[in-house]
């Protein structure tokens, strides 16, 4: 599909995308770009590139596809560094969990040239980072949210969009704003929630005895306490304003909880509880029915 990917950003997200491509046979060439020679080197050693540049002028030579996994923060830098080197041709596109903000940056930097970036993110992870966290089947059976801008013509859309397919992931479409406000309640604050969690026991006077008895009740609620704070930061502040509207929520919800608890409320606990798990219950059904991994295509392996 592609002669030559380049990604910026050769760890767990980027990683996993190149591998993805090269286990489907989908590009060529794999290039990093990458701002620490270490994980350069070692998505070298491991497999995950054939060439690993720290400087754009080289990586974007006849680049057809070029994927920014970074720090969304980042990605005014990285794109300025990227544009004086980037073909008419190339496509860029991106993997940060925010998008209005990201859209927001690319039309002031790429400027007349906005119609090359095709906003999008793999809605996949886990809890460690780095190269040696890539894995080829990362976005197998998972959704990727692509957010297309009005300038982008239907073909680059349609050659990012089977990219992430060659990895097994399975297409959705949404604006930047409907975006934003969706990851805002379903993964943005349960992060706030589980850093808040672990940070508040760590600080306790007990910590020590409280963390032994800790076991997999916690360990499966907090589980996203260890991406990286780094990106996470970045995260929250771009996406605050619907991030802030689901803490209010979630703060009038634990606000309503301990006016049970002060009560006695049995059956008042009892309601919002059983409405969760009916919920839940529901949500993971859908998943098993609709998400199962999409059957690979002839010669893609």
């Amino acid at each position: 599909m592609f002669d030559k990917v380049v990604i910026v950003g050769v760890g767990l997200i980027g990683g996993s995308f190149a591998l993805g491509l090269k286990a489907a046979g989908a590009a060529g060439t794999v290039v990093g770009l990458e701002r620490s020679g270490e994980a350069l080197a070692r998505a070298l050693q491991l497999g995950i590139v054939d060439q690993a540049y720290t400087t754009p002028e080289h990586a974007l030579r006849g680049a057809d596809l070029v994927m920014i996994a970074a720090p969304v923060a980042q990605t005014p830098a990285i794109l300025q560094g990227l544009l004086p080197w980037l073909e008419p041709h190339t496509i860029v596109t991106d993997a940060g969990s925010t998008k209005s903000d990201v859209v927001a940056n690319a039309r002031a930097v790429l400027k007349e040239r906005i119609f090359q970036f095709v906003p999008g993110h793999p809605i996949a992870g886990r809890e460690s980072n780095g190269p040696d966290a890539a894995i080829p089947d990362l976005y197998r059976g998972k959704k990727a949210v692509l957010t297309p801008l009005p300038e982008n013509p239907q073909a680059s859309v349609d050659k990012v969009a089977a990219a992430w397919r060659q990895c097994g992931a399975i297409i959705h479409v949404l604006s930047p704003g409907e975006h934003d406000k969706v990851f805002a309640a379903v993964s943005h604050l349960p992060h706030l929630l589980a850093y808040a969690l672990v940070d508040d026991i760590a600080n306790k006077a007990h910590a020590d005895l409280l963390f032994q008895y800790a076991a997999s009740g916690f360990r499966d609620f907090t589980r996203i306490a260890g991406s990286s704070p780094e990106m996470w930061r970045d995260i929250s502040l771009a996406n605050r304003d619907a991030l802030l509207g689901e803490l209010d929520a979630y703060l009038a919800q634990l606000q309503g909880l301990r006016a049970c608890l002060a009560n006695a409320d049995g059956p008042g606990l009892e309601a919002v509880y059983g409405n969760a798990q009916r919920a839940r219950r529901a949500w993971i059904d859908a998943i098993e029915a609709a998400e199962k991994p999409p059957a690979q295509e002839s010669g893609t392996e």
